[in-house]
């Protein structure tokens, strides 16, 4: 019998062959940076049951408002496209994130590009929907004797349709280069990298929508006082701008005030990382800044139904029914639920 004697390896070698992404490709491995593991423990179990109960909470309101016809209302039928887009961000979205914050990337390149064109696309819709949402306060608050002709149940479910239908043309535009020959841009095994036009898409469908916002919502802010002064001191009606005289109802100051707290929470998730891309600062994979960013991002997901549950008396008695499977009676979806 006959035996071959190899040297071992130098220990340098077994050393930087730990330190790649792909060892058995040497040179065209990416390099990976560790992190302590009690780190990678804290965000695998964060991540896992942000994910689920962002997942959970949004399909009790997909449900709620689907199936229960007094929910049937325009303002209602934005917060169920609204819905929609935080669930895909639970299902789909976060378990992939959870891999990106690991240093190497191995689901492979095409994996990869449709995960941000699918992320892109949710948030797109996300910030549409809240432009949306304003818009329908801002007529229901300020011109409230118009808004049963203005916001009707038919032009919404339209604008809600043009809203994702655009959302998924524009970004397929955006990452057309991407999608074509996905890794393209990779400049070793084991990266995520895409390439696109930042600056514009932050100032379209970032500063401004947000500007726009923030402008309805003040609009918005001065009438709610206005009627809430008028409301104490017993007058009859507000002379609102143009000469018009009508009186907001109290239902519709408290919505409202319910979306003004949706939409500050959505700025105060969003704008960290839209600032982060404006400055210019170059995000590393799977570093800490990166996963915190992208954490709360999708963490106002989850926040949403937690609000609705907050200020909504409606959402909590669709969702006993729901828990409690009486949806399951026939009939069930003429429930009083207001």
């Amino acid at each position: 019998m006959l035996f071959s004697s190899f040297p071992s390896p130098p220990l340098s070698l077994m050393m930087e062959e730990a330190e790649l992404c792909f060892p058995q490709l040497l040179n065209r491995s990416c390099r990976k940076h560790t992190r302590p593991h009690s780190d990678t423990m804290l965000i695998y179990i964060g991540m896992s049951s942000t994910d689920l109960l962002t997942a959970s909470l949004n399909l009790l309101v997909i449900i709620s408002i689907s199936h229960f016809r007094k929910l049937h209302t325009p303002t209602n039928l934005l917060l169920l496209s609204l819905a929609v887009a935080d669930f895909l961000v639970g299902l789909f979205v976060m378990p992939l994130q959870i891999f990106l914050t690991e240093p190497c990337w191995f689901l492979g390149d095409l994996v990869c590009v449709l995960f941000y064109f699918l992320l892109s696309i949710i948030l797109l819709a996300s910030v549409v929907n809240m432009v949306l949402i304003s818009v329908d306060r801002y007529v229901a608050i300020c011109d409230p004797l118009r808004y049963p002709t203005k916001i009707t149940q038919k032009r919404v479910q339209i604008f809600v349709l043009l809203c994702w239908i655009c959302s998924v043309f524009y970004n397929f535009l955006l990452l057309y280069d991407n999608l074509k020959q996905p890794g393209r841009y990779n400049s070793c095994y084991g990266q995520c990298v895409i390439n696109y036009n930042g600056a514009v898409d932050v100032v379209l469908f970032f500063i401004i929508p947000i500007t726009a916002i923030i402008i309805l919502y003040m609009r918005v802010f001065v009438v709610a006082v206005s009627q809430a002064r008028a409301m104490r001191s017993h007058i009859a009606a507000v002379t609102l701008q143009r000469s018009v005289t009508a009186t907001v109802k109290k239902s519709e100051l408290k919505a409202a005030r319910t979306l003004g707290v949706l939409v500050a929470v959505f700025l105060m998730c969003y704008c960290p990382s839209y600032c982060l891309t404006l400055s210019g600062y170059d995000i590393v994979m799977g570093s800490s800044i990166n996963t915190f960013i992208m954490f709360l991002v999708y963490f106002n997901s989850c926040l949403n139904p937690v609000i609705y549950a907050f200020f909504y008396p409606w959402f909590r008695k669709s969702v006993k029914l729901i828990i409690t499977l009486e949806i399951l009676q026939p009939n069930s979806c003429e429930a009083n639920v207001l």
